[in-house]
C-alpha cells in the first residue's frame, strides 16, 4: 500500500510481500451494488473509498471536504487479522471497503441493504464539529489532528531539481550512422519491434481474464481502445491507456505531454470524443534531485495537455520510490482516458476492412525540431531520438523524443472524429511506438481476416502542391530508410476510405485545413512499403504470428528480452 510505496526497494523487501493487497472483483461487485442501492434510497449523506493509506486518508478527506470533524473508534473497526497495532489498522489497504457517512435516522437502511447484499459493515465512529480527526482505540485517544492538517493545508515540497543533461554530439552521429545504413536491415528492424513486448500483442494476457462480463463489450481487447455499453445510461464509452516511458524519461515534460496526447488520440481513432482522465503516476525516490525533477516535469506536460483537451483528472494514484539495487524505474506517468462516442454507427476500429480501400495519413506534418532545453543547448535533435527503434535494434535510449504541437494535435483529432461521423472511415489507428511502419502493420492484423498493403512513401501528398512540399514526410533518400518507416512523430493517424468515398474525405481535410499523404492501398498478402526505388517487403501472415505469439513465446521459454 502507500506505506510500502514509500520508501525504495532492498534486499530486505521480500519480506513486505503481504503488504501488496489482493482484490476480489466479485466482492467489490457486491459492495458497488450496495453502495448504489443507499444512494438512491437517500440513505447516505457521504460516501468515500478506500484507496492508498486506507481509514486515514478517507476519514480526513471527508472530513474535510464537510468542513467537520470526524471521531473513530479503532476497536470497531474489523480487521483481516488480530493483533494489529492502530497504526497498522489506519494505515492498512484491505481492499472492497467503503466509508458511509449515512443520515441521522437511517442507519437501520444502511444496515438492511449491506445484509441483502452480503457485505458485512459496522459502526466505526461519528461526524463532529469541532473539524478534529479523532481516533480512539479501546477509549484512549490515539490520535487527533485537525482534518484540515492533513488534506488542505498539507505542506507544499518545492525541492531542488536541476534539470537533466540532452543527448550529445555524439549520440546524433551515431543516429546519423544508423540511418545511412538502415535500408539494409529494415525488414528485420520491422520483425524485431512487432516481437518487442511492447509492440506485440499482448493477448497472452488479455485472454486469461474474462473480458465480457455483462455483455457490455463492443469492441474487444487489441483495438486503440475497449468500447463499452453501459446500459442503465445507454451510453456507449471507450477508455484506453497509454504512456510512453522512455520518452518521459528523455523529456519528462514532453513525454507527459505526449501519454495525454496519445490517450487522446486512441479515443479518437475508436469514435469516441476524450472526456476526462485517470493517471498513475509512478516514479523514483523524490528526494533526489533528478528524480524530483522528473516529477515535477512530468506532472507539468500531463497539466499542459490535459488543459488543451479538456479532461479534468478526475482521480489517480501516485507511486513514489520505485528503486532497487539495481537501479531507478523510468518515469510513467500512466494516463487512463475515457471518452464518449455518440452513436453505434461512428464505433471504428484500427484493422482494414476491404481489399481496395484507400489509405491516408492524417496529420502529416514536418517533425519540429526544437532547440534543447537542457544544458547542452546546443544538442541537436534527431527524428528517431526516443523511438523504440533505437532502443530495440539498436540498444540505444537516447533523444530527446520529437515533441507534440498540441494545437496541432487537437485539430488532427477533430478532423478524424468529423470525418468518422460522416460515416467515411473505414479504418483508423494511431502512429505511436515504432512509427509508421509498425502501425500499417498492425492495420493489417485485422482477427476476422489478414490484409495487405501497397504503400509508396514517395509519392506527394495529396493537395495543394505547396502543402506537398510542406507535409511530405519521405523526403529522406533511399538510405535512411528508418527515418521514414520508423520515426515516432506525433499527430498521425492512418485511416482507411472506401474508393468512392476518396473525393470526399479529400475535400473535408482540405477544408478543415488538415494535412495528409494519400499512402497507398489495402491488398493482397503481403505488406510493401516503397520509398523512392526500394521496395520492403512482409509476408503478412509471417509478421502476424510474431506479434501475436511473441510475449506467449518469450514467457514459455524464459527468454530475457533485451529491450526490457
Amino acid at each position: 500500500g502507500a506505506a510500502f510505496a514509500s520508501r525504495e526497494l532492498t534486499e530486505q523487501s521480500r519480506e513486505d510481500r503481504p503488504a501488496v493487497q489482493v482484490g476480489d472483483p466479485f466482492k467489490e461487485k457486491l459492495l458497488l451494488e450496495a453502495c448504489l442501492e443507499l444512494i438512491a434510497r437517500d440513505a447516505v449523506a457521504g460516501i468515500q473509498d478506500m484507496g492508498a493509506a486506507g481509514l486515514t486518508c478517507s476519514i480526513c478527506e471527508t472530513a474535510s471536504r464537510g468542513g467537520s470533524g470526524i471521531e473513530i473508534d479503532l476497536a470497531k473497526v474489523p480487521r483481516r487479522e488480530p493483533g494489529m497495532t492502530p497504526y497498522e489498522i489506519m494505515l492498512s489497504e484491505s481492499q472492497e471497503r467503503m466509508l458511509i457517512i449515512a443520515k441521522r435516522g437511517r442507519e437501520d437502511v444502511v444496515r438492511q441493504v449491506f445484509d441483502k447484499w452480503d457485505v458485512p459493515c459496522a459502526e466505526i465512529g461519528r461526524v463532529t464539529s469541532d473539524g478534529i480527526m479523532r481516533v480512539r482505540n479501546n477509549g484512549t485517544i490515539a490520535a487527533e489532528i485537525p482534518a484540515k492538517a492533513l488534506v488542505d493545508e498539507a505542506p507544499l515540497y518545492s525541492r531542488e531539481a536541476p534539470k537533466l543533461t540532452a543527448e550529445s554530439a555524439e549520440d546524433a552521429e551515431l543516429i546519423k550512422k544508423i540511418l545511412a545504413n538502415s535500408a539494409s536491415s529494415a525488414v528485420e528492424s520491422l520483425r524485431q519491434l512487432l516481437r518487442d513486448p511492447t509492440i506485440a500483442s499482448k493477448n497472452w494476457v488479455y485472454r486469461q481474464y474474462d473480458h465480457t462480463v455483462r455483455t457490455g463489450t463492443i469492441v474487444k481487447p487489441g483495438s486503440d481502445a475497449a468500447v463499452f455499453l453501459v446500459r442503465y445510461a445507454n451510453k456507449i464509452l471507450a477508455a484506453t491507456t497509454d504512456c510512453n516511458s522512455l520518452y518521459c524519461a528523455l523529456d519528462p515534460r514532453e513525454g507527459g505531454k505526449i501519454a495525454v496526447a496519445e490517450a487522446a488520440r486512441n479515443l479518437t481513432c475508436s469514435g469516441a470524443r476524450p472526456l476526462a482522465v485517470t493517471d498513475c503516476l509512478n516514479f523514483g525516490n523524490p528526494y533526489k534531485p533528478d528524480n524530483f525533477w522528473q516529477l515535477r516535469e512530468a506532472v507539468e506536460g500531463v497539466s499542459e495537455a490535459c488543459r488543451a483537451f479538456g479532461t479534468p483528472v478526475t482521480g489517480g494514484n501516485v507511486s513514489l520510490y520505485n528503486e532497487s539495487p539495481l537501479g531507478v524505474v523510468d518515469p510513467t506517468p500512466t494516463i487512463a482516458m475515457v471518452g464518449l462516442i455518440d452513436d453505434e454507427k461512428h464505433i471504428t476500429t484500427q484493422w482494414f476492412k476491404e481489399e481496395g480501400d484507400v489509405i491516408l495519413l492524417v496529420g502529416v506534418q514536418p517533425a519540429r525540431r526544437r532547440a534543447a532545453t537542457y544544458r547542452d543547448e546546443g544538442a541537436a535533435v534527431p527524428s528517431l531520438g526516443g523511438s523504440r527503434y533505437l532502443k530495440v535494434c539498436h540498444g540505444l535510449k537516447i533523444g530527446p523524443p520529437l515533441d507534440v504541437d498540441l494545437a496541432h494535435e487537437i485539430k488532427v483529432q477533430n478532423a478524424v472524429r468529423d470525418l468518422i461521423r460522416e460515416g467515411l472511415v473505414q479504418s483508423a489507428h494511431d502512429c505511436s511506438e515504432g512509427g509508421l511502419a509498425v502501425a500499417l502493420a498492425e492495420c493489417c492484423f485485422n482477427p476476422q481476416e489478414l490484409f495487405g498493403a501497397e504503400i509508396d512513401c514517395s509519392r506527394r501528398s495529396v493537395g495543394d502542391v505547396k502543402r506537398a512540399e510542406e507535409t511530405n514526410p519521405t523526403d529522406a533518400s533511399h538510405s535512411e530508410a528508418a527515418r521514414v518507416l520508423f520515426n515516432e512523430s506525433q499527430s498521425r493517424i492512418v485511416i482507411s476510405v472506401a474508393p468512392e468515398n476518396l473525393d470526399k474525405a479529400i475535400t473535408m481535410l482540405r477544408v478543415l485545413d488538415v494535412p495528409f499523404q494519400q499512402l497507398g492501398k489495402v491488398g493482397g498478402d503481403e505488406l510493401q512499403i516503397r520509398i523512392d526505388e526500394q521496395t520492403f517487403r512482409w509476408r503478412v501472415t509471417e509478421i502476424h504470428d510474431e506479434w501475436w505469439n511473441a510475449i506467449r513465446r518469450a514467457v514459455e521459454q524464459d527468454e530475457r528480452i533485451p529491450s526490457l
